[in-house]
């Protein structure tokens, strides 16, 4: 009588997804052959024990193959997922007998796939063997937080691969092994989720084993770590979700790693957690401003992702790790301005007399209007009157000596916050927007950074990433049109930026980092 894994892993786990991964191997009673796992691309299974031999289909690595026979140098198996039987020779399969005697072997191996690239596939096949062949104490033990952990690795590994193939390049043979291998992961149930972004696919693994890596006493502190940075990319995020379903999401990632302890990892994956931390805590912070839940709880979150952010340890960054720091770093300056308080600015400029002075007030629902006013021109007549569905971060105005300009900031979106520069002319006041770069909204910050006397030029700092390019500089802005006049991504070249930059602002940057 047949035997799934199905009813095995139901007594020994209670992860429903690793129950259907492991489901589709096969054992059966009263049989000595056992299964096998297809371990080559594109291996033939034909009608009988020859090359010459009809191909009846290419079966890929992971898929399982009921063993019923040997013929010469093939086996003669029984194909379930196609219904059709068929030999395949031996050296293109690994026989496994799904024993608890074979249960290290497969173990062994499971450990050399998961850092192999391009053998994810292989991989999940022989964890469901695995899961199938240890007994109930060694899957709820350190070499099921093993298995799992390798289990979730590949699938995520596999998501990015497919993620990374562009229209067009993933074409022909490798398009066909890509697809062929998310096929095999899928018959194990594992479970991929794809959203369109930007006019690509992005293709994210559901993490099941993941939750069950941190569901278990017995994983490790890497384990977890790896676990958490896995379910928490910020890039696999719905991009449809409602506002405040984005939040309940952040939450919860930041509810996620909170369970690992970094005191206990390397220096390189401690790094990764907190820059993780801290992108997460600063988008909570961002969602909350938008919900004006109050300047106390904003800038608690706010200062929770620059701790985060000011523990990584630059020294032990890897070059693959430099643009998460970056991205990290970003994002957390976007929402610097909630730990400062809007009122330290609204005190100063209340007393400066004829200068003209910012004030916000309710537009539509979900809007928020600047008022620009001055001794003579008061909130119901103001200079300017400007509205924005974006967080308007009050406490960053800044009005040059002359009284001709007001520099603030402005964030639109989550890691994206912009610069605007109300402006007096001689048919009144405008205002124009200065982004930190003239891409698709991304990650950036573009920051006031000083006023150059004269009441004709500004100083700007501006990061962003966009188009898959990272850029950073500093530069010397024409108020009449922010026009750039010099620009340099080293502040020591521009001698106007090391004259006139502001103390506070030098102070509180990170894009000094």
């Amino acid at each position: 009588m047949k035997r799934t894994l199905i009813t095995l892993l139901t007594a020994i786990a209670s992860a429903a997804t690793m129950v259907a991964t492991a489901s589709a191997l096969p054992a059966y009673a009263g049989t000595t052959f056992g299964s096998a796992i297809v371990v080559q691309d594109q291996a033939s299974l034909r009608a009988a024990p020859r090359d010459s031999a009809q191909q009846q289909s290419s079966l890929w690595q992971g898929e399982v193959l009921e063993v019923r026979g040997e013929r010469l140098d093939y086996l003669q198996v029984w194909d379930h997922k196609r219904e059709r039987g068929g030999f395949i020779r031996a050296t293109d399969v690994r026989r496994v007998a799904l024993t608890e005697a074979e249960a290290p072997a497969l173990l062994s191996v499971l450990r050399f796939v998961r850092d192999t690239p391009g053998a994810e596939a292989l991989g999940v096949g022989l964890t469901a063997a695995y899961l199938q062949a240890a007994p109930a104490q060694a899957v709820s033990g350190e070499e099921g937080a093993q298995a799992f952990d390798a289990l979730g690795t590949l699938a995520d590994r596999l998501a990015r691969r497919a993620s990374a193939a562009m229209p067009g390049k993933a074409s022909g043979a490798s398009g066909a092994t890509l697809s062929a291998h998310l096929d095999v992961a899928n018959g194990y149930g594992v479970r991929f989720a794809s959203y369109e972004v930007d006019g690509r696919m992005q293709v994210c693994y559901d993490g099941e084993a993941f939750r069950r890596v941190l569901a278990m006493p017995s994983a490790d502190a890497d384990q977890r770590a790896r676990a958490a940075l896995a379910l928490t990319r910020p890039e696999c995020i719905n991009p449809d979700l409602a506002a405040h379903e984005r939040a309940k999401v952040q939450e919860w990632q930041a509810q996620v790693l909170e369970r690992v302890e970094v005191s206990a990892l390397p220096s390189y994956l401690r790094n990764r957690v907190q820059m993780r931390r801290a992108s997460v805590w600063s988008g909570m912070a961002f969602q909350q401003a938008r919900k004006a839940v109050g300047e106390p709880a904003v800038a608690a979150t706010a200062a929770r992702a620059l701790a985060e952010f000011a523990g990584v340890s630059k020294v032990d960054l890897p070059d693959e790790d430099q643009p998460a720091y970056n991205d990290a770093a970003m994002r957390v300056s976007a929402v610097r301005w909630a730990l400062v308080p809007a009122a330290a600015t609204t005190k100063t400029t209340a007393t400066t007399g004829s200068r003209p002075t910012l004030v916000t007030e309710p537009g539509a629902p979900g809007e928020t209007c600047v008022l620009l006013v001055d001794a003579r021109n008061s909130a119901k007549e103001p200079l300017l009157r400007r509205c924005t569905y974006g967080v308007v971060w009050s406490a960053s105005a800044s009005v040059n000596r002359e009284g001709t300009a007001v520099a603030l900031a402005v964030q639109p979106l989550e890691g994206w916050r912009e610069l605007w520069v109300l402006r007096k002319t001689d048919g009144g006041w405008l205002v124009d927007v200065l982004p930190p770069a003239a891409t698709t909204p991304e990650t950036g910050v573009a920051e006031w950074a000083g006023w150059v006397p004269g009441g004709q030029q500004m100083l700007v700092a501006r990061e962003a990433r966009g188009q898959g390019r990272y850029r950073k500089s500093f530069e010397v802005v024409h108020l009449n049109g922010l026009t750039t006049e010099r620009v340099t991504g080293d502040v020591a070249a521009l001698p106007l930026f090391q004259r006139w930059q502001d103390p506070a602002w030098k102070r509180q940057t990170l894009s000094l980092r």
